[in-house]
């Protein structure tokens, strides 16, 4: 990224373009990339016997970046034998890449460093445009087609709606206002205005509402003129938040509600707020970390297919909501117990609004636990067993058990016991102890052992039988024929962020990811598992390994034996 002033090793070298066979610009290779553009348009860029400098640099993170400049005007920078254009020739050529629309105040986080987060993408009425993961594409503002960024996609189009417009969306290289702009080349000049034809259905309801609001818009180009709207833009790289009057209809009620979505935040905020005092708290509770109200009692109450988000209501943060219920309602007290945490120290269950607040009917059933995912999960059976391999084949020849028969370890006993009875091979001073014929000591003992031993106690004969057979593990879903799987069956893996090894155990990583976010109110994306073809991983934010095990131990009934990573989680309690 172009994003720190100062570059250093710059070498700088001319030539005239009209020598052909001395030239180093790569048409062949700006042809092949960007195969849009015509012949004409080509030379348009780049007219004949202009001069041509090629200049090379490091940026501040020691890539090393070849630029193609015109008249101190940079026009393509390569980067790891990839071409991409500069801001300066997409306002030229706009539909020379695909471009992804976002909102004016995220440029000031583009311009500061930041990628493109999907959750800042407006979604056009004709769909995303079609790009596969790690091509080149451009970021645009809305009702301006001159676009403000070059990157790479950090996801397909088809991948990007699959994880629910959530995590990263371009991976930003260069964009307006950075040091290949300004300081190191560029005339400086800012993005024209080119109106945009393509609407999202949240242009079209403003502008049917507010014809004059739409062209404020478009005049204003890609310029923030407004700091009320910047205070609402982003606050992080981790989560681009939009302002409140573009939200996306999804948000919005499908019964004619004709509120703001942070109206509507509101309300559903104050109605699980009451609903979790009325039905979640006890008295003995008390006093109660307001973090653990929220997470473990207000989300529990809000309604199924909704989500609550303070930051999306008018308190943006849950101490000043609170304060709120304190001081407006009278219904609550809340006191800093210990220095910088908030506790839930009183309720006023008398209060006329807690008394006359009725749960509706479906807030009953959607407060009730309910199967994240549209099939409901059962675990499954999981199961030891042994293969027959062909060192131990002679002791099980007599049960007519060949190479590869896979057996439970009772049938395994089973068989070793008639064996050793129809051999007559059980020790006569003591049962406990069974003879080594020259069959056992072959299938059973090393080279070392063959002359010391004589016997051994019927444990360590079938402990010995299967620790030379093949260990495989047998799976059963309710339902389905049973699985049979060589090796050792990996539990599922719990780290810090991570979750690993879903699809052993039959879950849908994106079921279990969904029901995280709904759970911790996290961002949680999927992510390729690292040497395993068509599996994935499961990232969280923050350490939410309490949560992780709540949900599959107590949600999904897995066994514990089959999770690995749960003394990770964080430990409780204050130290003294």
């Amino acid at each position: 990224r172009f994003v720190k002033p100062g570059m250093d090793q710059v070498s700088i070298f001319s030539f005239r373009r009209f020598l052909s066979k001395t030239i180093s610009l790569p048409y062949t290779d700006i042809s092949a990339a960007f195969p849009v553009l015509t012949a004409d348009e080509l030379f348009e860029l780049v007219p004949n016997k202009e001069e041509l400098n090629v200049v090379k640099v490091y940026a501040h993170k020691g890539d090393a970046v070849t630029l193609y400049v015109l008249n101190k005007t940079p026009l393509f920078f390569e980067l790891d034998k990839h071409l991409y254009p500069t801001v300066y020739v997409l306002w030229r050529f706009p539909a020379l890449l695909p471009a992804f629309t976002t909102w004016p105040p995220v440029l000031q986080k583009l311009t500061g460093g930041a990628d493109l987060m999907l959750p800042g993408v407006v979604v056009p009425l004709t769909g995303l445009p079609h790009v596969n993961q790690g091509d080149c594409c451009a970021v645009k503002v809305s009702n301006n087609r001159a676009p403000v960024a070059v990157g790479t996609a950090a996801l397909s189009s088809t991948e990007m709606q699959g994880s629910g417009m959530k995590g990263r969306g371009v991976c930003i290289l260069h964009s307006y206002m950075d040091t290949l702009w300004s300081v190191a080349f560029g005339d400086k000049s800012g993005p024209p205005s080119l109106p945009d034809s393509v609407e999202t259905e949240g242009d079209m309801n403003e502008s049917e509402c507010d014809p004059e609001n739409e062209m404020q818009k478009e005049d204003g180009g890609v310029e923030v003129q407004c700091q009320e709207v910047i205070d609402q833009a982003c606050t992080g790289v981790a989560e681009l938040n939009l302002p409140d009057h573009i939200q996306q209809d999804d948000e919005k009620t499908t019964d004619g509600d004709q509120r703001s979505p942070q109206e509507l935040m509101d309300a559903l905020l104050f109605q699980c707020f009451l609903h979790a005092l009325k039905t979640k708290v006890k008295k003995s509770e008390l006093p109660l970390l307001t973090s653990t109200f929220l997470r473990n009692h207000m989300f529990a109450c809000c309604p199924n297919g909704k989500q609550l988000d303070i930051k999306k209501s008018s308190y943006k943060k849950l101490s000043k909501f609170l304060q709120t219920m304190q001081q407006q309602h009278s219904l609550i007290r809340v006191k800093e117990l210990t220095k910088g945490v908030e506790s839930l120290v009183e309720v006023d269950w008398k209060n006329p609004e807690l008394r006359s607040f009725c749960v509706s009917e479906e807030a009953i059933c959607d407060a009730e636990p309910v199967q994240e995912g549209d099939v409901p999960y059962h675990p499954p059976e999981i199961t030891t067993v042994y293969s027959v391999c062909p060192r131990v084949e002679p002791l099980f020849l007599d049960a007519q058990k060949r190479k590869g028969a896979v057996l439970q370890p009772a049938e395994v006993r089973s068989i070793i016991t008639d064996y050793v009875k129809k051999n007559e091979l059980v020790a006569e001073n003591n049962k406990n102890y069974v003879m080594i014929n020259p069959t056992l000591c072959d299938c059973l003992l090393e080279k070392y052992e063959y002359h010391d031993v004589e016997s051994m106690k019927w444990d360590d004969l079938f402990g010995r039988t299967m620790s030379k057979m093949q260990e495989c593990y047998q799976i059963v879903f309710p339902g389905q024929e049973p699985m049979i799987k060589k090796g050792h069956l990996d539990p599922i893996d719990i780290s810090v962020t991570l979750i690993k090894n879903l699809e052993l155990y039959g879950f849908d990583p994106a079921v279990v990811s969904t029901a995280l976010q709904h759970r911790v109110q996290a961002s949680s994306v999927l992510q390729p598992l690292p040497g395993a073809k068509d599996r994935v991983l499961v990232q969280i934010q923050g350490n939410q390994i309490h949560q992780v095990g709540n949900l599959l131990l107590d949600h999904y009934k897995v066994p514990r034996k089959f999770i690995q990573g749960l003394e990770k989680a964080p430990k409780g309690g204050k130290k003294k």
